[in-house]
């Protein structure tokens, strides 16, 4: 049928129907909040780049967790700045490691709320890399034997979620049997699994004081012009036991999101990364947009795209209108 027997606008002039047929649901449980934690006590320090995120300190980080399951967020991201850096990025892996405590806390703080562990170690080095350098480059292999270390620290503390972000080949692998081995079998793995060499890091890197002090990072994450690459990543990260797949950076990469559904049809979840977070910020201080509705509308097409999970630095202060 054509108009004018068919009037689509007939669906959208109610409010009401307008609401009850929206196909996309966004919901604080699609929502994981990213923070770092800091050495300390009564820490809040604003990140310049990032207005309205903080590095904290662990009883900060608490009260954070606590505010946000009050607002029906239930899982958080924590990434950690050390009190000390080394080569190796031991402090990674340390019992008394940042991390390590900041989980205990907020797992004995907030039991139900759903706790993930990054496991890289650009914050943890004296160089910035995401593993150990030999003659310039990360060594893939000698890298793996600390992310497993660092794995089985960070489900010991009680993590319900390991995050390898690294883009290690084998990390996943790695960490399974890590766990597998130690009784840690229902700890569940979210691999960074297409994780691509972003110029949308840049805040990130001030946040988590993670800049590599040489060089770049394309020698293990990905180029952005490439798709199939990705398809191969996930597929190898789902075959050696990833639980959920990443796509990182979200929104140049919302193509990505929709291939990796369609074809493994897994839990796919979305990183919405700093610069992304800081341009509507940025936009939205000057008056040039409705900073609410444009977030809402990023993740909901974040959302749409395929992911079940959007991990964004939006989730402390939003309000989900209908759109």
């Amino acid at each position: 049928m054509a108009f004018p027997a068919t009037r689509l606008r007939r669906l959208r002039i109610n409010p009401l129907v307008r609401a009850g047929l929206q196909e996309t649901d966004l919901s604080a449980r699609r929502l994981m909040a990213p923070l770092f934690v800091r050495p300390g006590r009564g820490v809040r320090l604003p990140i310049s780049s990032m207005p309205g995120q903080y590095q904290v300190s662990i009883d900060e980080l608490v009260r954070e967790a606590q505010g946000l399951r009050r607002r029906g967020i239930v899982s958080i991201l924590l990434f950690g700045i050390p009190s000390k850096k080394d080569n190796v990025g031991s402090e990674a892996y340390a019992a008394s490691g940042i991390v390590q405590q900041a989980i205990r806390a907020v797992k004995k703080a907030v039991p139900d709320m759903l706790v993930a562990a990054d496991l890289c170690f650009c914050e943890y080095t004296t160089h910035g890399h995401c593993g150990i350098i030999r003659k310039g480059d990360v060594d893939n292999d000698a890298t793996l034997k600390i992310i497993a270390r660092t794995a089985i620290a960070q489900a010991r503390a009680g993590a319900d979620i390991i995050a390898p972000s690294g883009m290690m080949d084998g990390m996943v692998k790695t960490i399974r049997q890590a766990l597998d081995k130690n009784r840690f079998k229902n700890t569940l793995i979210m691999s960074y699994a297409a994780k691509y060499a972003s110029a949308f890091y840049g805040p990130f890197r001030e946040a988590a004081e993670s800049a590599p002090k040489f060089g770049h990072r394309h020698s293990y994450q990905m180029n952005p012009a490439n798709a199939e690459e990705a398809l191969r990543e996930v597929a190898e990260d789902l075959a050696e036991g990833a639980d959920l797949v990443m796509v990182k950076p979200a929104l140049p990469y919302l193509d990505i999101i929709r291939r990796v559904k369609d074809k493994f049809h897994v839990p796919v979840a979305a990183y919405n990364v700093s610069g992304e977070y800081a341009m509507v910020k940025a936009a939205g201080q000057r008056g040039w947009i409705d900073e609410k509705r444009v977030t809402t509308e990023i993740l909901t097409g974040i959302r749409r795209a395929g992911a079940d999970l959007i991990i964004t630095y939006h989730a402390k202060d939003l309000l989900l209108p209908r759109i």
